[in-house]
């Protein structure tokens, strides 16, 4: 007989509540071992519980909660939380900011995840609908036939008619209307710096009656600039443009990257085409904008019944924000399965874009005369940039993760990891259709930092260190801005790009390394390992598979696939690339055991200690099999 059974009733009554409690108390322990879960769902409702049965309709409506029960120190938050999203789209309003007081620890982290089996899209844009053939088409839009090209009310943001410069139909980003409409383009005839004037062939205009916001976008070496025209003068079969300021002072200004303008070989002269005018909307998947009128026009593909097709507009610059500090950093935050998509950038058609390189445009550029710095006695140039836009933005984090996350249909870069960013991962993630770099990191200059002036902070705390940027795939990158890149790293130390998929990018696979200076800086011990990169080169010269500069101690550059590139006929110099190229000031750094399909790799103005061993077509098969993210 049992111990139990050997009780009278009420014996065996109290150890029957002694053993629930003490099942109660280990379950419930057990519990609140779980991080809490907070449900956002698109049709959610503000002040819901949170539940998977009743949601939260918005993102930032949860973090203020998770927030708050941290502040207050609710035990609900002792393991941590999960944010969770269901599916769909959620168009976000203003930017989602994460601060300090959002982070999480160790124990008790924060992650912001996708529901299993679901895809939750953060976007930034806005629908246009309302769809109707058009039926008068405005005076100067003479190339299309009757009923071919449709026309809707721009939608109204933050109480104004919504300014954009992208459009994506059925995620397939349209063509902003342009003359000539393919790469069928015309070239330079003449560049008079004095005068900041080019003379172009009259034709190449596209019969355009008002040069209001027409913008000309010139291809220049590693770059393009975008300029809107000021005023045209013919001149017989020739016409002189000049631009508006502030660029048209930058664009004759700069020195580098320059438009190739060559009377022995005109047939190498920089190409260019025009933009945002309605004379050029003359043909399917064209759109423009009548920004005066609050119209929008688009001339379907075949295909596409616009009665029934999305079509998506960008509103926001950047959907995602993280705003920490040196001092007060975010930590143990990770977002899972997440999409980020829709963002616009409006300053090219408010200041024209006159990049330096890698999307980064100049504030103030020129020659220096004589030449020299204290810090270089040769260079013969000073630039300030800025830094264009991205859908996720990241300053002052540490131990933050990307983790699977998708960076799409964004008109500048993919995520950027700014300033004083370390100990942190971006992997599994895909980036794709983004106008400018799929990753940036770094330190690049910026009003106060000359961009050939070594970066070494005094405090360590603000430099971009060891990030992790592992089997990602970036596809469809710089399709705006040509000199993006897939994969952008400046300023920065131990830093690891291993085993990513890079395919089809207008310059550029893999950039590592800024300031084309021998002098010491932050960057050092930089790896660059495993990647495959194939269809780089599409639009640029002056470029290469995996591209460093400057002196970077310690770096390796080992074990990639590079493929043949796809080199574009308008270039200046169709020969002018390798499949890793060492720029100026590139020292101590290790390149190894690379494969490519024959040797072709450029040393430009190289420092000293730098090692090649065993790159081309030699190199063993097991590197070409274990290249690119797992499964390759």
């Amino acid at each position: 007989m049992n111990a139990l059974c050997a009780m009278g009733r009420a014996g065996r009554f109290l150890m029957m509540v002694v053993m629930g409690a003490a099942l109660a108390a280990e379950v419930a322990q057990t519990a609140s071992a779980a991080p809490v879960e907070v449900w956002v769902a698109p049709e959610g409702q503000a002040g819901a519980s949170g539940t998977i049965e009743a949601p939260l309709g918005s993102p930032a409506e949860a973090l203020r909660q998770v927030r708050e029960w941290r502040r207050t120190r609710d035990p609900r938050v002792e393991e941590g939380a999960r944010i969770v999203l269901r599916g769909g789209r959620y168009e976000v309003a203003e930017t989602i900011i994460l601060r300090p007081e959002d982070s999480g620890t160790a124990a008790a982290p924060l992650a912001i995840v996708a529901a299993p089996e679901e895809v939750p899209v953060l976007s930034g844009g806005r629908p246009v609908t309302g769809w109707r053939p058009a039926e008068t088409l405005p005076a100067r839009m003479g190339h299309a036939p009757a009923g071919a090209v449709w026309v809707a009310e721009v939608p109204e943001w933050r109480g104004r008619p919504l300014e954009f410069r992208q459009l994506w139909v059925n995620n397939v980003k349209a063509v902003r209307a342009r003359y000539p409409e393919t790469d069928d383009m015309r070239r330079l005839v003449a560049w008079n710096t004095p005068a900041q004037e080019a003379e172009i062939p009259l034709e190449a205009l596209g019969g355009v009656q008002d040069i209001r916001e027409v913008e000309m976008v010139i291809h220049q070496m590693w770059e393009i600039a975008v300029l809107r025209l000021r005023t045209v003068a013919a001149d017989g079969g020739a016409a002189w443009v000049t631009f508006q300021e502030p660029e048209g002072q930058i664009q004759f200004e700069h020195p580098w990257p320059p438009p190739v303008v060559n009377a022995d070989k005109p047939e190498r002269n920089s190409a260019f085409y025009f933009t945002n005018a309605p004379e050029y909307l003359s043909m399917p998947g064209e759109w423009w904008l009548d920004r005066r009128a609050g119209q929008v026009y688009y001339w379907p593909r075949a295909g596409e019944d616009l009665t029934t097709t999305e079509v998506i507009v960008p509103a926001l610059e950047t959907v995602l924000e993280l705003a920490g500090s040196t001092d007060n950093p975010i930590r143990h935050v990770s977002f899972e399965g997440l999409t980020f998509a829709h963002s616009g950038w409006l300053r090219p058609s408010l200041a024209g874009h006159v990049p330096h390189q890698a999307t980064m445009f100049m504030t103030e550029a020129y020659k220096l005369r004589p030449k020299g710095t204290p810090d270089w006695r040769s260079l013969d140039n000073q630039a300030w940039v800025g830094r264009s836009p991205a859908l996720v933005l990241a300053n002052g984090i540490n131990q933050v993760s990307w983790q699977a996350c998708r960076f799409t249909h964004g008109a500048m870069g993919g995520l950027d990891l700014q300033h004083a960013v370390q100990d942190t991962t971006v992997e599994r993630c895909a980036f794709r259709d983004l106008g400018g770099n799929g990753v940036q990191a770094g330190y690049y200059g910026d009003r106060a930092g000359e961009v050939h002036l070594p970066y070494r902070p005094a405090d360590e705390r603000e430099q971009v260190a060891r990030v992790t940027i592992a089997h990602n795939r970036v596809d469809d990158t710089a399709n705006e801005d040509w000199g993006g890149v897939g994969i952008s790293v400046g300023f920065a130390r131990e830093m690891l790009v291993a085993h990513n998929e890079i395919v089809s990018t207008s310059y550029t696979g893999i950039s590592l390394g800024w300031g084309w200076s021998r002098t010491p800086s932050v960057m050092s011990n930089n790896h660059v390992v495993g990647n495959h990169i194939q269809r780089f080169a599409t639009r640029n010269t002056d470029t290469a598979g995996i591209y460093l500069v400057g002196a970077q101690p310690g770096s390796v550059v080992e074990r990639n696939v590079i493929e043949e590139p796809v080199l574009w006929p308008w270039v200046h110099d169709p020969e002018h690339w390798g499949f890793v190229y060492l720029d100026e000031g590139s020292s101590y750094t290790t390149v190894r055991d690379n494969w490519a399909p024959r040797e072709k790799f450029i040393k430009n103005a190289n420092g000293p200690g730098n090692v090649w061993e065993n790159n081309g077509p030699m190199v063993e098969a097991d590197v070409r099999e274990a290249a690119g993210p797992d499964g390759h």
